[in-house]
This record gives structure tokens, sequence and C-alpha cells, in this order.
């Protein structure tokens, strides 16, 4: 072992510490932040199935669901959103009360604060449920649980902050936001020009030793109603008052928003959004070394505290925001394509309208599915940064698509605003959640694959700590046992994908699942793949690799599709392999198959290695990428799930708000129940080739009775297809009323006369 450390790996150890890129602070923070989890094992090119199966399914306590069917349904019938939207421009104040006094605010704050100590699943539940009925209170309630002053006090605070602000943060005393970004950095936190100034100063009537503040903060969320503001700053001790470094870093501080100096801006509107948000400043504003969180220790650590707080945020909010619009898309799409009809038939038999129904059903599938395998892991005390990251991109991104073709099947209806509209507000409300907590182009092109090679990979880390390693000598020695390890594991990798991609995956490792089995071991032979083309590109391109953006974008794509086919798969698994759900799984398998295939093709045609290239066509894609997605039968079938009432569709669109308030959603359920129980009268009436009822009941082939059913069914239609007006003095002030237009005439002939 030494002869082979000190001849064969020395000048590679030797050669690789010169050529290493430099990392900055921040890079380094993001990528120690969190854990990996299931993205290891895929990462490996050999992930075990049993390992995953083995996973308990995230589940809710009795208390847990007994919150979601008492206060978050009460709270969801307090909810109008149109008025909360256009008329209120903000949520009423008995909701703000009622939000406040159920601990809406402490979800994750433990019980020993006064909080309700939920787990992220049941987190995840209620702003789900949430969601699905007012997006501003999903919002509202979504933010102060996850990344801000509660997280970060939770995980890094002291024992004192934690006793002065988790209780009153818990049951609304106060009101946190967080205040990251600014007008100099957006997604590059680096070039913040927020500072903190270590200084003495006065503070409640004693010197002491603290920071004095200056930031603009903008897009900030509950900020133009907080209380308690997290800070992110970069810190200087210039006067060298805690130590012999001037420029300390990141940090994170408390900051109530009554100090002098701090200025609550206006409020923005992101998108026609008006849930609370908007920008603040802060002018020589003095505190404490105690309000730093987790006090004078952590200075200049804020930003691997928030990216470890992000870690298990970003895994939970947006993605259950997002699942909860895409089941609501399916629920409401199905419904209204079933109901509307066209050319005498339900528009939901057109081949044209299936195929975007059967994409919203499936990745409704997807996304919940996703969301729950997330949220198993974190309840087991996981932070899989790369996962979050994963699912924020993918689940927003998937949204987006969904909410379109909805709107694209809804026509007219969905175009027309007003309180009949249930979908365009969820429409103009994509983009907020595409951008914030993190950019998806950003996520996608730097973030999954770049920290994910280093953070997932068996060997790789461990290559690069070595490599970095002060003591020359034990760096040596760590980086020869890794690089070699590695090197045993690229061979094994190569003849593994090699393998399978020429056989096809036929003889993959996978469990027994039935009718699933076969898209295990296409998983097990892509994994093969991906590991084999991740380490031939890092090899190839070495720390090149993080600019070329595009190549890490398609790695990214593939292993984040290995993770939400893996989830997929074990939905199935859990819900008891529901043959009835069987279409909704091969849409999902056959899409994301033919994604994979695609980015492996556009990979070996870019890669700037040629040689490299072809040698890994060769072994993993020799006829190119040849899977051409769903086909027609599948297509048909995932679209009916949602076309009929069934238990297979209040599966696929669970714990949804269902309010009966006469309106919209409402509307729309009733009359899909209304039409569907009454096909079979439509059939006979159809059979014997007659439109109207009356005509029907005079010959026999309907009741008078099955005649007014149809009647109430037809009726209940009308009601959903009708969209809204408006007179023109209600939507723009330079309309008068009749009676205002009289006296206007008159007045004008008035001013007439007398000149």
């Amino acid at each position: 072992m030494s002869f082979r450390r000190d001849t064969i790996t020395r000048p590679i150890f030797s050669w690789a510490r010169g050529v290493l890129p430099s990392m900055s602070d921040t890079e380094r923070e993001a990528l120690e932040a969190g854990d990996v989890w299931w993205d290891a094992d895929l990462f490996t090119g050999n992930p075990d199935w049993s390992k995953l199966l083995a996973n308990a399914p995230a589940t809710l306590t009795a208390e847990e669901q007994a919150f979601l069917d008492g206060p978050v349904d009460e709270l969801c019938a307090m909810l109008d959103d149109w008025k909360i939207n256009w008329e209120w421009r903000d949520l009423p104040p008995e909701v703000w009360d009622f939000i406040k006094a159920k601990k809406f605010f402490g979800m994750i704050i433990p019980k020993e604060y006064g909080g309700l100590g939920f787990s992220p699943y049941a987190h995840s539940e209620v702003v789900r449920k949430i969601s699905s009925r007012s997006l501003v209170a999903a919002v509202t309630v979504m933010v102060p649980n996850s990344l801000g002053p509660g997280e970060l006090l939770m995980r890094f605070g002291t024992k004192e902050q934690q006793d002065q602000w988790l209780p009153r943060l818990a049951d609304g005393r106060d009101i946190p936001c967080f205040g990251l970004t600014s007008p100099e950095a957006g997604s590059d936190a680096a070039s913040m020009i927020d500072t903190g100034i270590i200084c003495k100063g006065e503070f409640e009537g004693r010197e002491v030793i603290g920071l004095r503040l200056n930031w603009h903060k903008r897009y900030i969320t509950l900020g133009p109603v907080a209380t308690l503001l997290g800070l992110a700053f970069k810190a200087h001790d210039p006067d060298h008052l805690v130590g012999s470094q001037e420029d300390l870093g990141i940090t994170v501080a408390l900051i109530p928003t009554h100090l002098p100096g701090v200025s609550i801006g206006h409020r923005h509107l992101p998108a026609m959004q008006v849930f609370q948000n908007g920008p603040n400043w802060g002018k020589d504003v003095f505190i404490p070394l105690d309000y730093i969180i987790g006090g004078k220790e952590r200075i200049g650590q804020g930003w691997k505290m928030l990216m470890t707080a992000l870690a298990a945020g970003r895994g939970i909010s947006l993605p259950s925001l997002s699942a909860a619009g895409a089941a609501y898309a399916a629920r409401t799409t199905g419904a209204y394509a079933r109901i509307r009809e066209q050319f005498g038939i339900p528009i939901g038999k057109f081949e044209g309208i299936e195929e975007p129904l059967a994409r919203i059903a499936g990745t409704a599938y997807l996304i919940d599915a996703a969301r729950r395998l997330t949220c198993a892991a974190l309840n087991q005390g996981n932070h899989p940064a790369v996962i979050s990251g994963i699912m924020k991109l993918h689940a927003t991104e998937r949204l987006r698509t969904v909410i379109d073709d909805a709107m694209d099947i809804h026509g007219g209806k969905a175009v027309i605003d007003g309180p009949e509209n249930y979908l365009g507000n969820l429409y103009r409300a994509v983009p907020v959640a595409i951008t914030v907590e993190g950019a998806n182009i950003l996520t996608r092109n730097l973030i999954i694959f770049g920290q994910g090679a280093i953070r997932a990979h068996p060997y790789l880390l461990q290559e690069m700590n070595a490599l970095g390693e002060q003591d020359k000598a034990k760096g040596l020695d760590d980086f020869d046992k890794s690089f070699w390890a590695h090197v045993g594991h690229s061979i094994a990798t190569l003849f593994r994908a090699w393998g399978r991609n020429w056989t096809g995956g036929v003889f993959a490792p996978a469990p027994d699942a039935g009718a699933a089995t076969q898209f295990y071991r296409q998983l097990s032979r892509y994994s093969s793949a991906f590991a084999l083309c991740a380490d031939m590109a890092l090899l190839t391109l070495g720390g090149a690799l993080k600019r070329k953006e595009m190549l890490s974008a398609r790695f990214g794509d593939i292993l984040s599709e290995l993770y939400l086919l893996s989830a997929v798969l074990k939905r199935w698994q859990d819900e008891g392999r529901q043959q009835a759900d069987l279409p909704a799984v091969e849409w999902c398998m056959a899409t994301g198959f033919r994604i994979i295939e695609q980015r492996f093709a556009d990979i070996l045609a870019n890669l700037p290695n040629r040689f490299v290239a072809v040698v890994l066509k060769f072994l993993i894609q020799p006829f190119g990428a040849r899977v051409t997605g769903p086909s027609d039968a599948t297509v048909h079938a995932c679209a009916q799930l949602v076309l009929e009432p069934s238990v297979a569709r209040d599966r696929l669109t669970p714990n949804l708000s269902h309010v009966d308030d006469d309106k919209g959603v409402a509307r729309l359920e009733k009359a899909f129940m209304l039409v569907t129980a009454a096909e079979d009268i439509s059939k006979r009436m159809r059979a014997a080739h007659l439109h109207d009822p009356a005509v029907a009941v005079k010959q026999g082939v309907i009741t008078q009775a099955e005649a007014d059913r149809l009647k109430v069914a037809h009726d209940a239609v009308a009601r959903v297809i009708e969209v809204d007006d408006f007179a023109p003095e209600a939507l723009s002030p330079i309309y008068k009323k009749p009676a205002d237009v009289h006296q206007f005439f008159q007045e004008l002939g008035e001013t007439r006369a007398v000149g």
C-alpha cells in the first residue's frame, strides 16, 4: 500500500492539488449544508431498492389529523379568494386573529415553547390543504414555518434566545420575516452590501459591544407586518473587538422592528398576489451581540445556517403548494372536461383533450409521490439538501405545465376573471413559486448536479477534503484510500452500465413488485449509466464542469428523474399496488424515461472530450434515445382517472379543501356528480337518437323522474359554465353610474348655459 501511495498516488495527488479549483466560502458552506439520503444511493449506480421500500411512509398522528379536520377546515371556510385578492387586498382581520389563536405560525415550534410541535409531513399537509383554497393564506402560514427566525432559533439559537422568542412566535405575539435578498444580491448572496460593524454603543441604557447595522432588503414576505426581522448581513470588526479577523462573513441576527433606525417600506404586489410582501431598510440600527442567532460564537456562520435550514424548508413549502395546485387542477379540469360538451359529447372524450388531461393527472400523481417521500425523509431527521433542490425546482416547474394545460382545457371559463373563476389566480401565482427560494434557472443549472456531484457521490467529497487537507501527509493517506476506491467503483460501474444497457435492463436488479418490476429494472439501468457518465465528465472536465452549465443541467435532470420516478414507485407500493392507479404510474415512467434518454443523448452530443463521448455512447446508448414516451393507450387510460367519480380519482386528489359555498369549485363538483349519476339516462337517449327529454318521455325511453334528473344536471352545468361580468363602473373609476351620468350632463348643460 505504501508503494502504491508513494509511487503512483503521490504524483496524482500533487497534480490534483494544483488544479483543484478554488471554492468561495459561500460555495463551501452551501455544499456542507444538510445531508444526503436516497440521492446518494442513486449516485452509486446500483441503488438498493429494498432500502427505499423499507422506509416507512410519512403519516400523521391523531393530533395532527384532528388539526387538519378542525382548525384547518375552519380556516378554509373563512377564506374567499376573490375578495382577498380583489376587494380587501389582504386577509381580513378575523382570519389573521384565527391564524394566531390556533398557532398556525407555530406548527414547527416544539410544544415546550408553546408551539404545536408538528412533523414536517403535518406541516406539508396543512400548507397543501390551505393552498387549495387560498394561496395568500397558504403563503402567510407557510413562511413562518419555513426559512425564518423560528427555524433558525430552533436549530442554532441559544437557550436564552429560544426561551425569549419561540413562545412569542408560536402564539403570534410576534410575526416573523426574514431579510436576505437585496437589490445588489439576489442569487449571489456573497455580493450583498448590507453590513454590521462591531462597535460599542448604548442599548437600553447600558453600553455594550454590539453591531451597527445598515441594510436594504426587498421581496420580504410578511415584511410589512413583521415585528421580528431575521436579517442576513456581512459582519466586520475593524477595531478587533471580538478577535483578530476584520471581515467575519455573513451573519444572521434578530431585529425587533420597533428599534430606532428600522424602516418598513410599502408593499410589493407579486404577480397580483396580495400576501404581505415588501422592502425594508435599516440605518445605523444598533443591537447587542446577543441578538445574533446563536450568540457571538455564530458570527460569520450565517450562510451555512441559512443553507442548512433551507435544506429542509425548501423540501416542504413550495412542493406542498405545487402538489396542491396539481391535484386541484386534476380534480377541477377532469370534472370540467366531463360536464362540458361540444359537438354532443364531453370534451374529455376528445383525444386532443385527453393528452393534456393525462399530463395533468400523471404529474399530480408524481409531485405528490415525491412530496410524500421527501417528507418521510424529513420525518426521520434527514435534511437532504440536493433532494430539496430537486423538489423545489421540479414541483414548481411541473405545476407551471399543469396549470397551462388546465387553462387550455377550460378555455374562456378560466380566462374571464371573477368570483366564479377558480383557476385564474393560481395561473398568475405560478411565476412567484418559480422565482423564490432559489430561482429555478439557478437551481437547475448550478445546484442540483453541482452540489449533488460532490455531496452524493460516494467518493468525490472525500477526495476533495483530502486534497484540501493542510497536513500533506495525512491528505496523501486519505486521498490514496478514497482515490483507489473511486477507481474500483468506476471500473465496476463501467461494466455494470455496459451490461445493463446492452441487455435493455432485463437483468438489472429489482424487487418483486408485480407490474412495476420492469420499471425498477429500467431505473437500475439508467442509474448505472448516470454514474458512469458523471464520473467521466468529472474526470475529463474537472473543475471546469461547474462552468458547463448546460451539461450540469442535463445531469441534474437525469438525477431528478431518477429520484422522482423512485418516489412514484414507492407511492404505488405504499398504497397497496392499486391496479386502478397503474395508468398514472405507466404515464410517469414513460415520460420520465423519455426525458432521461434524451438528456443522455444531449450530454453525449456535447461532451467536450469527443473520444470519451464516443466510448460512452457505445456503452450506454449505441442506438440513440429510443423511448418515445407514453403510448396513446396509456394516455387514454390516465386521462380516464379524472373523468369519472372513483376511488382512484380520490386517491389522486386527496385532502383538498371542500367548502360547500355554492361558488366555483363547489358548483363544479355538484354538477360533476349530477352529470355522471345521470349517465345511464343519457346513454339510453343517445341510443334512441333522441336529444329532447320531453320526446324521450313520450316515447317511453326514459321516465318523467329521469327527465327531471337530467334537467337538474343540465341546470347545474349551465351554472358552472357561466362566467362573470361587471358593470363598467365596477372596473374603472373613469366610468360613472347611470344616475351620475345624468347629473354630469345636467351640470354640463348648466355650465354651457352660463357660458
